[in-house]
């Protein structure tokens, strides 16, 4: 029977600007994660025109990571981290996007940091571009519709490749590039901002969709170029793409059902498939054809698509979704659908499914659809209100229990199924601002953070249950799990 292997990677993943801060430190320049308010479950972000006075920007202050890393990185160490996935913040590197030089201050800043992660025995694992993209390059350029931005990531690209050549091996381009297609999310023009830096909350579904399947096309082709000069810099590069993955199930099998939810399926799996395969899916290709949302492709592009396929496929899983076709015509198309309630899954306090068995099914699909691509899971978690009590104690075993869940479904993919995961990366670690709803009281983590919405507390760290229950998770690769079954 197949098992982890004996170099699995346990770790976790945070992103940068949700945990460093020191926004304007050292010639960081702004990004569009630094122009986000604060919001609640009940109400979204603020995309605001710069940085206005007054405001409450939570990526300003993060858990000020970037003064804390060493001992936060020790904390991780203590609980046996063999990987941590942190990203570079782009605006550290080139604080506008197209400056004519790196930003020597913010180099330095990573290589410190990577090295001392090295030290721990803890391996990076590296987002090149985690919705952290040059604020200045929407405003000059319109983000990632424009054409020009491709050599602007490139070189970003570039210049970390070869600093840190020797220091990381793992790499992914563009954090959940497929959450971008989820129309029919109440809160996708928020994530068309996130991942392309294009506001979309005044558009139209239409809109929405033909300004992200130009935007997402240059988004892969600055991957694939990417990829193909890391191996040129480096052969031994692991790069990855990465996506989120939350499972489509339809509500019945009436026909028109299934067909709404393969559109689904396919509407989020063609960028997963570029990554993997070097090419578009004959169904875009068909829609492109027809809609003309995807004007600029070139030949030259498709070539480059294919040379830079990804060495693994990184995946972010959460929650699954259920969906009811809207029509009952034969033509059903990509949003002709709504999402519904499950009944045979309970949500958390932030209306997201809880579906550990969603995570195995998950992993079978993508098994399925790129069987000779390595998979690896590098968000998983669940965000939850804890409560300090007993003095220092946060007694949380509902987050030991979603976790557990999840990792037993992962390994079983593993052992019953024979899907090949390289390793489980758990969101976030340590308590973090979200990226959602800009709250630190939406918290995920095994280390408690002493920081309240403003950014105010002691900042102090504190070890949860679930710290100890992940340090004996990692110590026993996942048989702790198997004991408890």
């Amino acid at each position: 029977m197949k098992t982890l292997s004996h170099d699995f990677l346990w770790g976790g993943a945070i992103a940068a600007h949700q945990a460093e801060g020191a926004w304007n430190v050292d010639g960081k320049g702004v990004s569009i994660a630094d122009v986000l308010t604060a919001g609640d479950v009940s109400h979204p972000r603020e995309i605001t025109d710069g940085v206005i006075a007054g405001k409450n920007y939570p990526n300003h202050h993060g858990i000020y990571f970037h003064d804390t890393y060493k001992q936060d990185l020790q904390l991780m160490a203590e609980m046996g981290f063999k990987a941590f996935r942190t990203s570079i913040a782009w605006t550290r590197i080139f604080p506008n996007g197209d400056d004519a030089e790196p930003n020597e201050a913010g180099l330095a800043f990573y290589d410190e940091m990577f090295d001392a992660m090295r030290r721990l025995n803890i391996e990076p694992v590296i987002t090149l571009n985690h919705f952290e993209m040059p604020y200045h390059l929407v405003t000059k350029y319109g983000g990632w519709r424009d054409r020009r931005v491709i050599d602007f990531f490139v070189r970003y690209a570039e210049v970390v490749f070869n600093r840190y050549k020797d220091k990381v091996t793992y790499w992914m381009t563009h954090n959940e590039i497929s959450n971008q297609t989820a129309m029919k999310h109440e809160a996708s023009g928020f994530l068309l901002w996130t991942n392309s830096g294009i506001d979309g909350k005044e558009m139209s579904v239409d809109e929405r969709i033909e300004a992200m399947s130009q935007a997402a096309h240059y988004e892969l082709v600055a991957s694939a170029k990417a990829v193909a000069l890391g191996h040129q810099i480096n052969p031994a590069f692991k790069i990855g793409g990465m996506v989120n993955v939350a499972p489509f199930y339809p509500v019945s099998p009436k026909p028109a059902d299934m067909l709404a939810y393969q559109k689904a399926r396919q509407f989020r799996d063609w960028l997963s498939d570029v990554h993997v395969r070097g090419k578009y899916p004959n169904e875009l290709e068909a829609y492109y054809e027809k809609t003309g949302y995807r004007p600029d492709i070139t030949a030259e592009d498709r070539d480059v698509l294919q040379a830079g396929t990804v060495d693994y496929l990184a995946v972010s899983y959460y929650a699954s979704s259920t969906v009811e076709t809207t029509t009952d015509e034969p033509k059903v198309g990509y949003t002709d659908y709504e999402d519904v309630t499950n009944p045979y899954i309970k949500t958390s306090d932030w209306g997201w499914g809880l579906d550990p068995e969603g995570l195995r099914y998950t992993l079978n699909e993508l098994s399925e659809m790129y069987p000779d691509t390595p998979i690896m899971i590098v968000e998983n978690g669940l965000g939850a209100y804890d409560k300090i009590e007993d003095g220092e104690q946060i007694h949380d075993d509902y987050r030991i229990s979603y976790l557990s869940a999840h990792i037993q479904a992962m390994m079983t993919a593993v052992e019953i199924d024979g899907v090949n995961v390289i390793g489980y990366l758990s969101w976030g670690p340590i308590d973090i601002v979200s990226a959602g709803t800009g709250e630190m009281k939406k918290r995920y983590g095994y280390i408690y953070v002493d920081l309240d919405d403003e950014g105010e507390g002691s900042g102090n760290r504190i070890k949860k249950d679930s710290f100890y229950w992940y340090r004996k998770v990692i110590e026993t690769n996942g048989q702790v799990l198997k004991q408890q079954a």
